[in-house]
């Protein structure tokens, strides 16, 4: 059966996932590129730009497993973009050009939605107002036996694992202090009891956290 993961996702030490007062000029707010530091000089993330090279360390073995096994993303409003409330026009298609690193169908979020998008290299958004429960039924039609990626935002991230949807999670805890923004943790006290967690330090000054369910074992 398919699962649902989350890879990638990167924390300051104070919890946050994304910085204040994102905007167009300012895609993570006032963190600016600081949470994504340790990821953009890796091979995955310059394969993603269309280039060579990156480093393979740690960092990148870590990141490269995105998308093994990945047939849908689910996505909030806000990482599509910055634009908030009806849509004025649909001239916006998301943050990364023509051809979107995700080559795959992509659920987003929104309590307005529009037709689908349709882009290069097989990436179709699909924008939908519906509950964790009901996007992960429809993503999974999309993509039957694939796994759905949980993409982000904090906000997204956050109401999955309240909805106890998740079981399998990669977390970055950056060592930075960001002060404000979206924390991801609230909410959510004790979702430690759920998982089987890890912590890996890399030598880029990150701590790679893996949340992997436990199995439940019935009563008696």
């Amino acid at each position: 059966m398919s699962i649902v993961r989350v890879h990638n996702f990167a924390i300051s030490l104070d919890g946050y996932g994304a910085g204040a007062d994102q905007s167009l000029e300012q895609p993570f707010g006032h963190a600016d590129g600081r949470l994504m530091q340790w990821f953009f000089g890796t091979q995955t993330f310059r394969a993603m730009q269309g280039a060579s090279g990156g480093s393979t360390d740690l960092d990148d073995r870590f990141a490269r497993t995105w998308a093994d096994g990945i047939g849908v993303e689910i996505m909030g409003r806000n990482k599509f973009g910055p634009v908030r409330g009806p849509w004025p026009d649909e001239s916006w298609t998301g943050w990364w050009g023509e051809d979107p690193p995700f080559h795959t169908p992509v659920v987003v979020l929104t309590h307005h939605p529009r037709e689908p998008l349709s882009m290069a290299g097989g990436t179709t958004f699909h924008f939908i107002d519906a509950s964790p429960a009901e996007a992960l039924a429809q993503a999974r039609a999309a993509a039957p036996g694939l796994d759905v990626r949980i993409g982000g935002g904090v906000e997204t991230v956050r109401e999955f694992l309240a909805a106890d949807l998740i079981d399998r999670m990669h977390v970055v805890l950056v060592p930075i202090v960001l002060g404000r923004g979206e924390r991801l943790w609230d909410g959510l006290e004790g979702l430690e009891d759920r998982f089987t967690i890890e912590a890996t330090p890399s030598p880029s000054g990150v701590v790679h956290l893996t949340f992997e369910r436990r199995e439940i074992t019935p009563a008696g």
